[in-house]
């Protein structure tokens, strides 16, 4: 089972699942999920697609569950926030109470924002974090860190057989044009030609990790020993700036578009990079896909819905 498989980052992990010859239940209320994710494997007999809310208690019978539903974008998880902590925290109960009566592996999809705005670089797991627990991010913030506790303690508690994915920025085809992510945000605006909108002075960094690449790497952890939890960081080390990264879109897509500049938001972190050292010594795994690659291939994409209505 996927939860929020019909999501972004959901839909291509259904997709690989089903190419590794699983049965798969997909799971969303497509609240940012959206249909058109998923059609392409609605003739397949292994898929299966179930419209629910996970916030409310459900009763199915499945081998794993992968937890991804949850509204990732700050545009996305602020529109309501309240609904943002319930999907973490009381979907968490309730996917966990469904590993516990099954005693079935489960994998949370937590975030590299539960480092908060780190005050370390690059962020360990051992990194505690620094989160402010009431800003407008928190809901996000707070109820992913909310869910990692529930694990922990169903795992500690009634033996569970947790595995924990702290995900740092992931990017690529099926990614929403107006989900307010970085990487959308450029590539939307550089086609249209439109002003880019850098943030501060564009100095704060992030590590971009190409779809493939994070679903390979979310597979691989539920595949592990029961005995490796996590968390593990799953992302890409290599480091931009927002500025080199806007540049380098504009470059790539040969856009006329020119930078514009507004304050930084509320929380929002200036530094961003995993140290991903855990999961090459057990997963063995480390990104493959460069960033290069990795926006031409969802430039491409972005031009077949942007340029396509215009």
């Amino acid at each position: 089972m996927v939860t929020g498989g019909a999501g972004f980052l959901g839909s291509h992990l259904c997709e690989k699942l089903l190419g590794m010859g699983n049965e798969v239940l997909c799971v969303d209320n497509y609240f940012t999920g959206r249909k058109a994710n998923i059609i392409h494997l609605l003739d397949n007999k292994n898929f299966e697609v179930l419209r629910h809310d996970i916030t409310v208690p459900l009763s199915v019978e499945v081998d794993e569950i992968y937890n991804l539903a949850c509204p990732a974008s700050p545009i996305q998880y602020r529109y309501d926030p309240v609904q943002t902590t319930k999907t973490s925290v009381h979907g968490a109960i309730n996917m966990l109470d469904i590993a516990t009566r099954h005693d079935i592996k489960i994998l949370q999809a937590s975030t590299s924002e539960v480092y908060g705005d780190p005050r370390v670089n690059p962020q360990a797991e051992s990194y505690w974090g620094n989160v402010n627990p009431i800003g407008p991010r928190s809901c996000y913030d707070e109820g992913k860190r909310c869910a990692e506790t529930l694990f922990f303690d169903y795992y500690r508690q009634y033996g569970v057989k947790i595995k924990v994915a702290r995900i740092f920025n992931t990017y690529g085809p099926t990614m929403l044009p107006d989900d307010g992510r970085v990487i959308s945000n450029f590539i939307v605006q550089a086609l249209l030609n439109e002003p880019i909108t850098i943030y501060g002075k564009g100095s704060q960094s992030r590590s971009f990790c190409y779809v493939n690449d994070m679903v390979r790497g979310l597979i691989l952890l539920m595949g592990s020993e029961d005995d490796c939890t996590g968390p593990v960081n799953l992302g890409n080390p290599h480091e931009i700036t927002m500025l080199e990264l806007a540049n380098r879109i504009i470059q790539i897509t040969a856009s006329d578009s020119k930078l514009v500049y507004k304050p930084l938001p509320t929380d929002d972190p200036l530094q961003r990079r995993p140290d991903i050292t855990l999961a090459e010594t057990i997963l063995k795994w480390h990104p493959q896909v460069n960033l290069d690659d990795g926006l031409n291939s969802t430039i491409n994409y972005f031009k077949t819905i942007v340029l396509d209505t215009e």
